[in-house]
């Protein structure tokens, strides 16, 4: 079942919904007036920021409900440096769980779809994994053609079972026959943690798969993943785990702390995003340093989006041609962001977003294969 057969459900069983009737509202939290604290809202705010937490984790095998309020993660948060933000931050709080994981992912839709409705952009926190399906139904019943960028260590595609759970809603979201998906990326895979088969369908159907070697140390090479993203989520399994574990599933290999505040900004300068999802995150860790580390991400994320706001509309751009094997490509800088593109249409959503790297190694004769995939 699609994202608007959930929503038409809801709209004709809850025609009465509020939002105080599905949200725990945060505890207040003493902040300065130089902290995000001091300036954030608790009703969604037009063309805004809107948080939202979660502790429905019943995708995960042997996943509970138990109701978590995220203080530690707030404190942090909070008190970090409102900087010269202009995008209005809006906490909504705490989703209740409903009475089935199936429940939580029709009211979250609700949630998400108030959000949308206002052009603002959901970030939701907590939660399984497979909750990223409710985030890509909402969208898909807003608009078509979504590109999902997904940072995760594993590649499942199960399709079992009738509950959604983080095995399977990445299978029901490719092969939805209503669902219109028009890029999907996958980042940050570990080799030995994943099924080959699985690894090797995702590459033979197109899809960039992308492992985490190629994630570390620096963003530039895939910046170019993030940039016409409308929807982005992490699986908190592909951060390495602090203390008593950063995800509910710790992991010793993956994102550093540094890597993954650098890819939670790179998400916020998303052309196009509209929603973002992190994951599995362990909200029960006594390590304060867990919380810091959360708390700092969705700043992180939150600062991006403001950089992205305060682009100009208009984009100018530099073309360079280049011979290869006598074929001829063109690539195209943007003089404002410097960031690179493949293509000579003068339409941006024509074109794809590429990296400075690609245009040496084409100069070089050699052509990122992933440039002709269109």
């Amino acid at each position: 079942m699609g994202g608007a057969f959930f929503l038409l459900l809801l709209q004709s069983i809850l025609p009465t919904m509020n939002l105080e009737d599905i949200l725990l509202p945060p505890r207040p939290i003493k902040t300065e007036k130089w902290q995000i604290g001091n300036s954030i809202f608790n009703e969604i705010q037009e063309y805004g920021i809107a948080l939202i937490f979660c502790s429905d984790y019943r995708g995960l095998q042997n996943g509970e409900a138990e109701i978590l309020d995220f203080k530690n993660v707030r404190k942090e948060l909070y008190r970090l440096s409102n900087l010269d933000f202009e995008v209005p931050i809006c906490d909504l709080g705490n989703l209740i769980s409903g009475r089935s994981h199936q429940d939580t992912h029709y009211i979250l839709q609700e949630v998400l779809s108030m959000c949308h409705y206002k052009n603002a952009i959901p970030v939701l926190i907590g939660g399984s994994n497979d909750l990223a399906f409710s985030l890509f139904s909402a969208l898909d019943f807003h608009q078509k053609n979504t590109n999902y960028t997904q940072i995760s260590n594993l590649i499942s595609l199960v399709n079992e079972g009738e509950e959604l759970t983080e095995k399977n809603f990445l299978s029901r979201i490719l092969g939805s026959k209503t669902f219109s998906l028009n890029h999907y990326h996958h980042l940050g895979y570990q080799k030995h943690l994943n099924e080959m088969d699985s690894v090797k369908l995702m590459k033979e159907v197109e899809f960039d798969v992308v492992r985490l070697a190629d994630l570390m140390n620096n963003t530039e090479r895939t910046e170019p993943f993030f940039r016409q993203a409308d929807l982005v989520t992490l699986n908190c399994d592909a951060v390495e785990s602090i203390g008593d574990g950063f995800s509910v599933n710790p992991q010793i290999n993956g994102l550093n702390k540094r890597e993954i505040c650098a890819y939670m900004k790179e998400i916020g300068l998303s052309q196009k995003l509209k929603s973002v999802g992190i994951f599995n995150f362990n909200a029960n860790s006594e390590s304060f340093l867990n919380h810091q580390l959360m708390a700092q991400m969705i700043w992180h994320l939150i600062e991006g989006i403001n950089i992205q706001k305060s682009h100009p509309v208009e984009k100018s751009f530099e073309i360079y041609w280049l011979m290869i094997d006598e074929e001829k490509y063109a690539f195209q800088r943007e003089r404002f962001t410097n960031l690179w593109y493949f293509g000579a249409d003068e339409d941006l959503s024509q074109l794809i977003p590429c990296s400075l790297s690609d245009y040496e190694a084409a100069k070089k004769g050699a052509l990122n294969p992933r440039l002709l995939k269109n």
